[in-house]
Formats: structure tokens, sequence, C-alpha cells
């Protein structure tokens, strides 16, 4: 991890503890938000907001956390993302990591897929697309 990647992992770990109140201790780079963490839907907008504010980047709605997918046939089948479902994801979530959720694409396990890796990627790829 750079430098830049550390410090950006500080702050985002900055948001969180704010956010939902938890224990800076806890906060590791795997550390799914809902899971580990305890985040709820309702959190996720505070998180957005907070995450805008410390790093002054624009996060569009369901860029971050693109829980539409969920709603469309298309995407889902029987409780489970389907492969069309699974490319869209891909392409709305490049900064997730997604090989675990692709072996069981089980739409109870989608929340897991909110890491702190995740939003710091996030941040890492938003800030650099501002730099160019």
């Amino acid at each position: 991890m750079s430098n830049n990647k550390n410090e950006i992992f500080e702050k985002v770990k900055e948001c969180l503890v704010q956010a939902l109140g938890v224990d800076p201790d806890e906060i590791q780079m795997k550390s799914s938000l809902t899971s580990d963490l305890g985040a709820e839907s309702i959190d996720y907008l505070d998180i957005v907001f907070r995450l805008e504010k410390t790093f002054k980047i624009k996060i569009p709605r369901g860029d971050l956390f693109p829980e539409s997918l969920l709603t469309s046939d298309e995407n889902v089948k029987d409780g489970k993302m389907t492969a069309a479902g699974l490319a869209k994801l891909k392409e709305k979530m490049p900064y997730a990591d997604l090989a675990e959720f692709e072996k069981n694409p089980v739409i109870s396990n989608f929340a897991n897929l909110f890491t702190v890796e995740m939003l710091v990627n996030y941040v890492v790829d938003k800030l650099n697309v501002a730099a160019h």
C-alpha cells in the first residue's frame, strides 16, 4: 500500500468511526461494513456524506452502493445474481473484490462486498480521476 493509500485508509477509518461509532481498532482493510462493523442501510448515507466532505469528492447516488442492481429480474433470479447482474456489478463496482461473491452470488451476501478496502479503493479512484 502506498503512503497515499495509507493516508486515505486513515481518513476513511475516521469517517467510519464517526458514522458507526465503532472503535478504530475494529476497522481493518478487510472489515465488512455490515457484518464486522454493524452498518445498516441508513448508515451508508452518513458514510457517503462523510467521505464526500472529507475528500471533497462527489459521490453520485447509487455509485458507491449500487443496490438498484438488486431490483431487476434481469440481474437477480431465485435469490441469486445472474450472469448479466454480475457483469453489471463488475462494471458498477470495479473497486470491489468480487471473487468470493462470484463463487456463490446469493443476494443475502451482497452486503459483504462493502468493505473498508472497497471504500479506500473507491476514494483512490475518485481522487485519481479528479487529478487528471
